[in-house]
């Protein structure tokens, strides 16, 4: 009685949050312009994932500093690529914060950081994203349009990443695997895969003599900031694997199926679904 009651009352919210939170059809044909990659997606796909994005505008909070005026386009264009890496899975994995803030462009963080003697020393760095655990995800807008183009960037994707792998505690790389979606993929599995595959990587960008970063920065798919830690290096395949799937599948073969068998998503084949074969 009760569990029929309460999905009669989801279902109920769900249905108003469509109604009220309604894309329309400029907007959402202007924001797949606007993000070429959405172009993998197969037509269910999308329309799967213009409702979840009304879903998600409807559950968020969304607000801008320093004066930045918000927009619906502005909105729907970060909702549309929150929502990509969910898509096959589930927008609960989302809950448990609200906000959502924009920044013009880069903005100032401030970080407690330890060094390899054990000092803790305060700093100050620019960025163009951050994830907080049990907080808001915080955007430059002006990063958030440089994607679709020959890199892997998304700063959106990374910063929804990170919340994702923070969802069984701080980010470190190996965000939880939940058996109805995941399976048979477990942490042995992945850590097979993955931490090899970061260790790997992290011995490249050692490799490289500091005169040589700008050359290896432009041949390099994935950013050499991808070492600095697993969380980041598990942030910036995601944007490849949804920016650029040709290339990360043909860079990182394994990782790539990693990526997918996560996310559930194989953007490398356009218009498929995916499969766990």
């Amino acid at each position: 009685m009760f569990s029929k009651l309460t999905q009669w009352l989801g279902t109920r919210r769900r249905d108003r949050a469509l109604r009220d939170y309604a894309i329309d059809d400029a907007l959402w044909q202007a924001t797949l312009e606007r993000l070429p990659f959405l172009a993998r997606l197969a037509a269910p796909d999308l329309a799967r994932l213009r409702e979840m994005t009304s879903l998600f505008i409807a559950q968020k909070e969304f607000s801008t500093a320093h004066d930045l005026e918000l927009t619906d386009a502005m909105t729907v264009a970060i909702a549309a690529q929150a929502c990509l890496p969910v898509l096959n899975l589930s927008l609960d994995l989302y809950r448990g914060w609200v906000g959502v803030i924009v920044y013009p462009g880069e903005f100032v963080i401030r970080k407690t950081v330890e060094d390899e003697d054990g000092v803790v020393h305060e700093v100050e760095q620019d960025a163009s994203g951050e994830a907080w655990e049990g907080g808001p995800v915080v955007l430059s807008w002006e990063d958030a349009q440089m994607t679709g183009g020959s890199d892997a960037y998304n700063v959106v994707i990374h910063e929804f990443a990170h919340k994702l792998d923070m969802l069984n505690g701080e980010a470190d790389g190996h965000p939880p695997l939940v058996r109805r979606w995941h399976a048979p993929l477990d942490s042995s599995g992945w850590a097979d895969v993955f931490d090899h595959a970061y260790d790997h990587f992290c011995a490249q960008v050692d490799a490289v003599p500091q005169r040589r970063w700008t050359r290896f920065e432009r041949d390099s798919l994935i950013d050499p900031y991808a070492a600095d830690h697993p969380s980041e290096f598990f942030a910036v395949c995601s944007e490849a694997l949804f920016v650029a799937p040709e290339a990360f599948e043909a860079a990182y073969p394994e990782l790539y199926r990693l990526l997918a068998r996560y996310y559930r998503q194989d953007p490398a084949q356009v218009g498929l679904a995916f499969t766990t074969a």
